[in-house]
């Protein structure tokens, strides 16, 4: 897969990116990541990427022209048309794993990083095809942002995580929070590990596992049941909790 980000500062989603998995996806080949400086894309001496706002107001706007330009050269250095152009928001819905299962599908994608008080709504009207917050708040900019969905769009690049289960068994994967997790010394300052997990019964793990997966996510986040995969067993596990759930595909 290709990646590129354009940005006014792109040693900080390089930085960002130079370690643990995408590190070595990039280092593997499984992901080839460019780097853009917008400024590069000005036509004035000055490399001015920001104007004010029509209308009054504070903060300064990216110009259209310069990230128009960029969004262009780089869809030019790419002969794919399965791809994706990505403006993180804080404005925007976040991103979910279904979307990054989604991402992880094409074969480039474009992240243009904005700040202040965000890109010319222009660009984003005809050049970018998907924006996506990740969370509700505001950072400084779009740098962090673009690292955060690139680190989790690389996980989902087939061969970049060896074990494959390590993935499947994400939170999210299939819709719901992740299990608790221990590891050795069994015991630690009088907290002993549940004896499901010491029982050495396979089965009995796996239905430990899911029934804390379900009631973790039934306590967090139960906005997640409503959308998630829950089969026979989920449904009886949730509706021993005390939740009306529905089986679900």
């Amino acid at each position: 897969m290709r990646i590129d980000c354009i940005s006014i500062f792109p040693q900080i989603i390089a930085d960002a990116l130079a370690h643990s998995i995408p590190g070595r996806a990039q280092a593997g080949e499984q992901l080839s990541l460019h780097h853009h400086d917008l400024r590069a894309f000005t036509t004035d001496k000055h490399q001015k990427v920001d104007d004010i706002p029509y209308g009054g107001g504070v903060g300064m706007v990216f110009k259209p022209e310069p990230a128009t330009a960029a969004i262009r050269a780089v869809k030019a250095m790419s002969a794919t048309e399965n791809r994706l152009v990505i403006h993180p928001s804080p404005a925007a819905p976040p991103l979910t794993q279904k979307a990054v299962n989604a991402l992880a599908q094409y074969d480039q994608l474009i992240f243009i990083a904005s700040r202040y008080e965000g890109l010319d709504q222009r660009v984003i009207d005809q050049h970018v095809d998907r924006e996506y917050s990740i969370g509700d708040f505001v950072i400084s900019g779009g740098e962090l942002a673009c690292a955060v969905m690139i680190d989790a769009v690389s996980r989902q690049i087939p061969g970049v995580v060896a074990k494959k289960e390590s993935v499947e068994q994400d939170s999210y994967y299939d819709g719901l929070l992740d299990y608790p997790h221990y590891t050795r010394p069994a015991v630690f300052e009088e907290q002993a590990i549940p004896d499901e997990l010491r029982s050495g019964h396979h089965e009995q793990i796996r239905i430990w596992r899911k029934k804390q997966a379900l009631q973790r996510t039934l306590d967090l986040r139960p906005d997640l049941l409503e959308t998630a995969a829950l089969d026979k067993e989920a449904v009886k596990l949730l509706r021993s909790m005390g939740y009306r759930a529905k089986e679900r595909s």
